[in-house]
């Protein structure tokens, strides 16, 4: 490409790539460019670029609603272990567009310093790098993607979350990536359990510790979001080393953002190390195990109203 495209633009284009693994390529590349300096502007402020409401996507992987998914099992046979490789392998795929999309659509939108940027794009390029691993890994278990059905449940977070970055880091990276650390151990234990130490490995040295690191983007960039709007200053502000009553507001705003967002409850065990490490402590997350019984009125259902009105 033109050495005049801007990252939003590249990352439009990785959106558009149908092919997963020619997307993970792409990405790669476009990653390597931003990072090394060829690339260097994040966006054209005189361009309003269209981002696509779905990325491109092949037709080869069969999709079905998440309650109609299949068991895949705990990994005691190879039947087992090929549906969780390939539901991982799915969920990789995913998170390749997720990274490049709130790039192209929030970046620019949202005024976002150039560091945000530069933060997920490192996590778009590990998300490529792993969705390639994990597919060649399935076909060396003797399978492929496009083997089993697969849900776009991750996908239908993106969309609700579409117009509000704060939501989109607290639903995607807070609780969706932050539960794959809460199973991703246990996932592993599975796998060496069931002879597979090469799956376990790259489980363990390559996936888990990239993926606490994309915890950690989400917390920080939320927390960045939620100082900025009292604080006009806070761009230049530490975001790890909070005082306790600017900590206890962005925790606020992160329950009532989950509870607005996100369906049902955080369900335990918790990766309580893992999720430390990314940022984010037990009273980000235990008070979201049970629903609120005290809502704000504009969130209560209408026959509540009704019964205050009589």
């Amino acid at each position: 490409m033109s050495g005049t495209e801007s990252l939003v633009e590249a990352a439009i284009r990785v959106l558009n790539t149908a092919d997963p693994f020619e997307k993970a390529r792409v990405g790669d590349s476009v990653a390597a460019q931003w990072l090394g300096g060829t690339i260097t502007r994040a966006y054209d402020s005189s361009l309003d670029l269209s981002v696509p409401d779905r990325p491109s996507r092949l037709s080869n992987v069969k999709l079905v609603a998440p309650s109609s998914m299949p068991k895949i099992g705990k990994g005691g046979s190879l039947r087992s272990r090929q549906a969780i490789v390939h539901s991982l392998t799915h969920t990789e795929s995913w998170a390749i567009d997720l990274s490049w999309d709130i790039i192209a659509r929030f970046g620019k939108q949202e005024a976002m310093p150039r560091e945000f940027f530069t933060d997920f794009v490192k996590v778009a390029q590990d998300e490529g790098r792993h969705f390639t691993l994990l597919a060649s890994r399935l076909e060396e278990m003797g399978s492929f993607y496009g083997a089993f059905p697969a849900h776009d449940g991750l996908w239908d977070s993106a969309t609700a979350t579409s117009k509000d970055l704060m939501a989109r880091l607290a639903i995607e990276h807070c609780v969706h990536e932050a539960r794959g650390l809460d199973v991703l151990p246990t996932t592993i234990s599975r796998f060496r359990s069931g002879g597979d130490d090469k799956t376990a490995e790259l489980l363990e040295s390559v996936v888990y510790p990239e993926e606490i690191t994309h915890c950690a983007a989400g917390v920080k960039w939320f927390k960045y979001l939620c100082l900025r709007v009292g604080d006009s200053g806070s761009d230049q502000r530490s975001l790890t080393n909070l005082e306790a009553d600017e900590e206890a507001e962005v925790i606020k705003k992160f329950h009532g953002t989950v509870r607005r967002y996100f369906r049902g409850v955080l369900k335990p065990p918790f990766n309580e190390k893992a999720r430390e490490i990314a940022g984010f402590g037990s009273q980000w997350y235990e008070p979201l195990t049970v629903k609120s019984r005290i809502r704000s009125m504009h969130e209560r259902p209408l026959f509540v109203f009704l019964l205050i009105k009589k």
